[in-house]
């Protein structure tokens, strides 16, 4: 088993997510707005998709040596069981579900004689005798086959759930909220199964210039999206609610340094700071190439400073509310009280200012992620993002800029790549919207 350093942080952030919620569940004042996420129908909705997607990105970390290539390349657990979309290249452009090669050359046939046409696709329905005429009634058989596999999986589970827990927690099943994530829940596995189905016979979102599947570089970048988003994210807090509290609790000169400090980094254009680190690294692994003997070692370094990067960039905004909701607190009588008792100051900040703040850190996060997974589109399209070699979403869109210019257009690793993206940015925001609800006091019942 291969542990890159992303593997690494993924897995330690999901292990303190895990202790971070069971401490949560167990604070009382946490309850109330607990519960009104979980009643909420567009909140489990959202969770539930999020939740799909971090499924596919954990797979995506379990990397090791595969034994079926002498040269005993790096692969992750997806990439095993992608095994079909992984390796049955074309030899250049196909339209989504198309049985030919979507641009025209010399077909030699079998006689010698040679016509212009476009040749058949070495994988893409080349189990079709017919193609004309059967590929259509063939997708929709291969779907059907797929959506029944999924609908049959989901009943069963279903039958298992109420067989155990029906008659303990009848409310529970019965909930407008549970229904409605089982449905979700159905409709994601029952397509996911007609999407794996189809893709062993065809190319679901075509392959690119290449001849690489579209559908899985849209399904690897889900890894690179939402590392951007968690890793950023949690290297930013620190530095914001540490100096944010900081400087609305001490104030003085100790607010005068932060706010000079965050100020100053403000004022600096955020697209230069991260130019000028990434040609940094660039140059520190082509000096150090013997340390970056692997592709995917290269591009997972880069990753990981391009995480480091946006998260020294993007913790002055939540420092800055931070700041104001502490000098808010700090007047309060509580605090005031604390203070007169001769209470500790850090003994302050960790039991009375800090779970003050703590829904501002949330609703914070939340959006931050989205807004953090658009950025990562942003810098790839201008190639100061991830390394070329990385799947991204952000990639796919900076490659499809050129195929749209073609005649005909490749509009479909575009379409995807806005597919996916388009379904964690909405799931975030729509989540997001759901925390902020259920944490504001103003809406408190």
């Amino acid at each position: 088993m291969i542990i890159l350093w992303t593997d690494a942080l993924i897995y330690l952030l999901v292990v303190a997510i895990t202790l971070v919620g069971f401490v949560i569940s167990r604070q009382p004042q946490m309850r109330r707005p607990l519960k009104k996420i979980g009643t909420s129908k567009t909140g489990m909705i959202s969770l539930v998709v999020l939740i799909f997607f971090v499924i596919i990105g954990l797979l995506d970390s379990v990397h090791f040596k595969s034994t079926e290539s002498r040269t005993h390349e790096i692969i992750s657990l997806l990439d095993y069981w992608a095994k079909p979309l992984r390796e049955q290249d074309e030899k250049t452009y196909s339209a989504p579900f198309a049985t030919n090669l979507y641009s025209k050359e010399v077909i030699v046939l079998d006689d010698g004689s040679t016509q212009w046409g476009n040749p058949r696709l070495k994988y893409g329905g080349a189990h079709l005798l017919n193609p004309e005429n059967e590929r259509r009634m063939d997708i929709l058989d291969k779907a059907f086959v797929g959506f029944s596999k999924g609908t049959g999986l989901m009943i069963l589970l279903l039958l298992l759930l109420w067989a155990s827990f029906g008659k303990k927690h009848d409310t529970l099943l019965n909930h407008s909220s549970f229904k409605v994530v089982v449905f979700v829940l159905f409709l994601i596995v029952s397509i996911s199964y007609m999407l794996v189905e189809l893709s062993s016979y065809y190319h679901v979102f075509g392959t690119d210039k290449v001849g690489e599947d579209v559908f899985y570089q849209a399904i690897k970048s889900i890894r690179t999206g939402l590392v951007i988003g968690s890793l950023t994210t949690m290297i930013m807090l620190p530095l914001a609610i540490i100096f944010g509290i900081m400087a609305g609790f001490f104030r003085g000169w100790v607010d005068d340094l932060i706010q000079y400090v965050y100020t100053t980094l403000n004022s600096i254009p955020s697209v230069l700071l991260i130019a000028a680190s990434i040609l940094m690294v660039q140059v520190y692994m082509s000096n150090h190439a013997e340390e970056f003997n692997s592709l995917i070692v290269r591009s997972d370094m880069r990753l990981l400073f391009l995480c480091l990067i946006l998260g020294m960039t993007s913790w002055t905004g939540l420092c800055r509310m931070l700041r104001a909701e502490t000098l808010k607190l700090r007047e309060m009588e509580y605090v005031q009280a604390a203070e007169a008792l001769g209470v500790r100051r850090w003994v302050i900040l960790i039991r009375h200012i800090l779970p003050n703040v703590m829904h501002i850190v949330l609703i914070s996060v939340v959006l931050d992620f989205s807004g953090l997974v658009l950025a990562e589109a942003v810098l790839s399209y201008i190639n100061i993002g991830v390394d070329p070699t990385t799947y991204s979403w952000g990639n796919m869109i900076n490659g499809a800029r050129l195929e749209m210019a073609r005649d005909p257009v490749v509009w479909w690793s575009l379409l995807a790549s806005f597919i996916f993206m388009f379904s964690l940015v909405l799931a975030a925001n729509l989540f997001a919207d759901t925390v902020r609800n259920a944490f504001d006091p103003r809406r408190a019942e």
